[in-house]
């Protein structure tokens, strides 16, 4: 798994948009780039998800607040403050994971973050493909910043 996000890391790093600071990321967030970045991408993660997976958009809202439940536990309050910001509607996510049952507590581990997407009907083999996606979707709106945080998160 480990060398499948260093490969898919540098893979996206090129792709990612370059945020110098997360002034520099809140200021893209409002801005025609970042729209024009989300709708080159699909639109919203869950859409995205949605579409490119083949998920329902409650296995999509579900996975993500999978992966925000995951990320609450991994990374500094900080980090995750960063990582959160970055995607739009994240309290939402979170919600709709645990009104799913997919989150009942924090995950801790990759395996928990796994059992959550498979409680939601994800299959192992849609679930391989989610973490490429969702790195390329979150490094395209938050740089480096983003592709470093991805990588304590999922590494």
């Amino acid at each position: 798994m480990k060398k499948i996000v260093a490969f898919v890391i540098t893979l996206v790093l090129p792709l990612a948009i370059s945020a110098q600071s997360m002034d520099d990321l809140k200021k893209m967030a409002t801005s025609d780039e970042a729209k024009s970045a989300m709708e080159s991408m699909g639109g919203s993660l869950s859409g995205l998800l949605q579409d490119q997976l083949d998920l329902t958009e409650d296995q999509a809202d579900g996975s993500i607040g999978s992966m925000l439940s995951l990320a609450s536990q991994k990374l500094s309050a900080g980090d995750y403050d960063k990582f959160a910001g970055m995607i739009p509607g994240a309290d939402k996510y979170l919600e709709s994971a645990k009104s799913l049952g997919a989150v009942a507590e924090p995950l801790a581990s990759l395996g928990d973050f796994n059992s959550a997407l498979s409680s939601l009907g994800i299959s192992p083999e849609t679930i391989e493909k989610y973490v490429p996606m969702i790195t390329e979707y979150v490094g395209k709106l938050g740089g480096d910043d983003a592709t470093k945080l991805l990588s304590q998160l999922f590494g």
